[in-house]
This record gives C-alpha cells, structure tokens and sequence, in this order.
C-alpha cells in the first residue's frame, strides 16, 4: 500500500491568502479500513546555534526554541473503508483566513545555516491499534501576499564601489602593496528578489595580473540566544565575473541570479535576523594561491583583495 500528496501547483508556492488545494493518491492491492483521515498543516522558523559558532559553548547547541507560524488540522474523510485500486481524495485548506489571529507572521521559505523557515503539510490514515498509521509529508513554499509586497518597479540603488591597497584591512603581497591596484564600480543593493543583483566593474590599474574576479552572495544569520545575539555569515553561492588577466578600463557587467530557496526578503525580527551580503573579489595571480586552493574563498588572503557590501532584498508585486 502507497500513499501520496499531490499539490495543485508543479512550484509548490502559495501565498498565505490562497488555498493549498491538491490530492490524497491512495494505492492499494485490496480493500482497506480505517479511523479517519487527517490533514495537517505546520509552519515554523527552526533556530540553532552550532556547537562553537561565534564561541559559542558547545552546550548551547540546540537549545533555541522553534517559533510557530502555523499549525492546523483538519479531518478530509471520517471513519470508513478505501476500495481496492488507486483512490484520489481532493483536499483544500487556506493558509490564513482573513481576520484570523496568527501565531506570527507568515515569513517566507527560506533555508539556511541556522535559521530554516519551513511549511510541511502532512497527511495520516489511522488504522487503529492493530495496525499502524500511514503517513506522508510534503513540504509547499510560501511567499510573502500580495498586500504585503512593495509595489514594482523597486528602482534599484547604485552603490558606488572602489578597491585599492588602501581599502584593504588585511596585508597584501608585498607587489600588491608597492605598486597598487584600482577597481572600480557600482551595484545594486535593494532590489527585487525576481530581479539578478546587476551593476558593472572596470579595472583601472594592477600591480600584478588578475586570475579571477567572483561575486560572492553570502547569508549573515543572527539568533538571539539568552541576553546574546550569536552572528554566522555564511557562503550561499559564487558567481564569475572575469576569468584571468581582464584588459584593462573596459566596463565589465555585474550580473547575479538569485537562488530561490536559499534567499528570502531580509528579515529583521525579534529572536531572529536574516541579512545578505555581496562580497567582491579579486584574485591575482601567485604562486601562493595554488598552495592554498581549497581555502574559503571569503577569507583574506595576501594574494587576495575585496570589497563587501549589505543587501536590502524585498518581494515585489
């Protein structure tokens, strides 16, 4: 016997308003009885602190609450019997009636290091003490209403950027620091999460030749824990800008997709946060570079220089 929840939409995204609709597929060689059949919704933010993280003592691990957005139930058939064959039982529940009081605000789906925003609806066929339950569970993405959106188009701000031996904080090779270097640049940094971060980068000057030339997204969580807030940045993805020695004073373009999942709009709430960074980096070429390959890409390095700069994302009509 086989059991399986079928959504109406391929993306699995609904929005708080909608109903999440779709169907119960039931496969069984013979005829089944049972005690009801329930449908369960549950959404939640999950927090933890990793043993460790931010020198934080490895017993704090785990011990932050999760925080409840959404919890409901409801019973699709009563006690009877399921014929043998495929069954295919419709179900349809809204998210979020209007009026209702919520637990918290529906944040949206996100998934990361230490914070998950989650939204699971599950179905149980109870079978009684003889036999047990049959149970599946499906995970469906929320995105923020409509009423809650910005209104398009976000017109997007233009940070103007340069990098130099002078902006640096950490040291450099020694050819870097005598002879210089020169980037300079603007990108966008609010904007809509449907739209690339979009900006473009010219080298004016270099010391020495480029190898390479990445745009780093990164996640900066921060859980409140007790009286303390614990901060992790993390590397969400990598995108190449310039693959070896560019020409020098020709405008390169700065386009960055978003992933979906591993962003969300940014979050600043009481227990929790949820920021995005854009890192900047210019990798010239060296010897000591190929000593050090496997080393995170968003350390500072000698043979390494960059420039980092915060994120507004917000969902857009």
């Amino acid at each position: 016997m086989s059991i399986e929840l079928r959504l109406s939409r391929a993306s699995r995204i609904y929005r708080p308003s909608e109903p999440l609709e779709g169907k119960i597929i039931v496969k069984s060689p013979s005829s089944i009885s049972h005690y009801g059949i329930r449908l369960t919704l549950n959404g939640s933010v999950n927090l933890q602190v990793r043993g460790g993280s931010a020198g934080v003592i490895e017993s704090f691990y785990g011990v932050v609450k999760p925080i409840p957005i959404l919890k409901k139930s409801v019973e699709v058939r009563p006690s009877g019997k399921i014929g043998p064959g495929t069954a295919e039982i419709p179900f349809s529940m809204i998210l979020r009636q209007p009026g209702e009081d919520n637990l918290e605000r529906f944040y949206e789906t996100f998934h990361g290091a230490n914070i998950s925003i989650q939204y699971l609806v599950s179905v149980d066929i109870m079978r009684g003490y003889l036999h047990k339950t049959i149970s599946t569970t499906v995970e469906f993405i929320v995105e923020s209403d409509a009423a809650d959106l910005f209104e398009r188009p976000v017109s997007p701000e233009m940070v103007i950027f340069y990098i130099t031996q002078d902006t640096q904080r950490h040291p450099l090779l020694a050819e870097l620091k005598s002879g210089g270097f020169r980037v300079t640049g603007k990108m966008s940094t609010q904007f809509s999460l449907s739209d690339p971060i979009t900006g473009e980068l010219t080298v004016e000057a270099s010391a020495l030749p480029i190898c390479s030339i990445d745009i780093h997204l990164l996640r900066v969580e921060s859980v409140l824990l007790g009286e303390r807030i614990v901060t992790e940045t993390s590397l969400i993805q990598t995108t190449q800008i310039a693959d070896g020695d560019v020409c020098h004073n020709m405008t390169l373009p700065i386009y960055v997709i978003l992933p979906r999942l591993l962003t969300c709009p940014t979050i600043l709430a009481g227990p929790f946060s949820i920021e995005f960074k854009a890192c900047i980096v210019i990798s010239f070429q060296s010897e000591l570079s190929k000593l050090h390959s496997k080393s995170d890409p968003t350390s500072p390095r000698l043979w390494i220089a960059m420039e980092t700069l915060p994120l507004e994302l917000v969902r857009t009509r």
